[in-house]
């Protein structure tokens, strides 16, 4: 079997894996040490094995995982979270879909803690859908809202699918981050717009909230300072360069620690239960990485990005018509696959392309990012659509895939916009 045949077969093969709900690591783990013995020797497998995990393990910058992971579960066990839906829910809940749009500015500000949309879905979802509920919120809306503004948390940095960006194509994390902030805050927009059209064409699906007094919209906003200075000093920090990625991971998360201490709303029970969680994620990122970097030496040994180059370059569709080809590889493969697995597996084929079209890894890293957030809600395998079911059980399940329809639209727009201007998502990192 030639190079080429052998790394097609590797790559079906690890499809079919992740198809029938393989773990991502295992599939990864197996197809890369098999490949690699096949095309080079079993010495050859056991020592990348070896070389690979103590390399990875012992990279300093990935502390940034596990810190960031911590603050945004120590955040969400303190409350925090919840104070910044509280925040917008008494300044624009009175208006048609204010309880709506409220949710998709407490799932960016969740995200801007966390850095995982499952765990913005999930939080914002047991807070969120009791309170649309109880106002008669349409649950098409309700249940989309939460599903789609839950993705927010892979765009607005801290973010967890920036970081494995970063380490697979030897990107800046900093620079990567920087590049999140301006799209992650045009989609929100682009998610409240939604909202109110929906609001204002189909009045039945968001009735108006509650009025609200100076008083209460005070004491709310108060309550939301704690987050919005967490936020502030992590994000300008990094933009400042007074921190690292990783220092300012360390400086959020003793700042929530600190804050849950103070405050009363952490003790040692949710403290354990928030770095247990943290540990878990880790090791599972972790493992995913791991197994990145056995499978990418075995997809370079076939010469199959170099093959994916040739015939990309060659078919002469231009620059932008190969990157419109690469999205829409992506935004298939998101219908299927985890996000991770999909950076895992295209990557190594994809990023020699990008570089010799001379298209910047850290715009490229943007599309692709917000392309992964896109399959989070596709169907059939969209995951914050089954995170939300998990909370709203008597929710059928296409009326949550109905409900995120109207979002995954937005994010198709904002997607077109970031590609016509590039400069949206440069323009941060080019001042720092």
């Amino acid at each position: 079997m030639s190079p080429v045949a052998a790394g097609l077969t590797g790559i079906a093969v690890l499809l079919v894996l992740l198809l029938i709900r393989i773990p991502v690591a295992f599939a990864m783990f197996a197809v890369g040490f098999l490949g690699i013995w096949s095309l080079n020797g079993l010495q050859a497998a056991v020592g990348l094995l070896s070389s690979e995990t103590f390399a990875l393990a012992s990279n300093a910058e990935l502390i940034v995982v596990p810190l960031f992971i911590l603050m945004g579960n120590v955040a969400s066990v303190t409350g925090m979270s919840r104070s910044l839906y509280e925040a917008a829910y008494a300044t624009i809940g009175r208006m048609r879909g204010g309880l709506a749009a409220a949710t998709v500015i407490g799932c960016g500000g969740f995200a801007a803690l966390s850095g995982s949309s499952v765990a913005s879905a999930l939080t914002m979802g047991r807070t969120a859908l009791v309170e649309m509920d109880r106002f008669g919120y349409s649950r098409r809306l309700s249940t989309g809202v939460v599903a789609a503004g839950g993705t927010l948390g892979i765009l607005i940095p801290p973010s967890t699918g920036f970081v494995i960006y970063a380490i697979l194509t030897q990107q800046s994390i900093g620079r990567l981050f920087m590049a999140g902030v301006v799209p992650g805050l045009l989609l929100l927009s682009a998610f409240l717009l939604t909202v109110l059209i929906l609001c204002a064409v189909f009045p039945e699906m968001g009735p108006r909230g509650p009025a609200t007094d100076r008083a209460q919209k005070a004491r709310a906003f108060l309550g939301a300072v704690p987050i919005l200075a967490v936020i502030v000093t992590t994000i300008g920090g990094i933009y400042s360069g007074f921190f690292s990625p990783t220092e300012a991971a360390g400086v959020g998360a003793a700042m929530v620690i600190v804050y849950g201490l103070t405050t009363g709303s952490l003790d040692w029970r949710g403290f354990w239960r928030a770095a247990r969680s943290s540990t878990v994620t880790t090791a599972s990122v972790m493992l995913i990485l791991i197994a990145a970097h056995l499978i990418n030496p075995f997809i370079a040994l076939s010469h199959l990005p170099a093959e994916v180059s040739r015939l990309l370059v060659g078919a002469d569709l231009g620059v932008y018509g190969t990157l419109l080809l690469i999205l829409a590889v992506y935004l298939v493969l998101g219908c299927f696959l985890e996000g991770l697995a999909m950076l895992v597996l295209t990557l190594p084929i994809f990023l020699p392309v990008i570089l010799q079209l001379g298209i910047d890894p850290i715009w490229f890293g943007v599309l692709v990012v917000l392309t992964l957030e896109m399959g989070l809600i596709s169907p059939p395998v969209g995951i914050n659509v089954f995170v939300v079911k998990s909370v709203a059980r008597q929710v059928p399940l296409m009326d949550i895939f109905r409900g995120v329809l109207p979002f995954w639209v937005a994010m198709l727009l904002t997607l077109m916009l970031l590609v016509a201007l590039p400069g949206l998502s440069l323009w941060l990192p080019g001042l720092m």
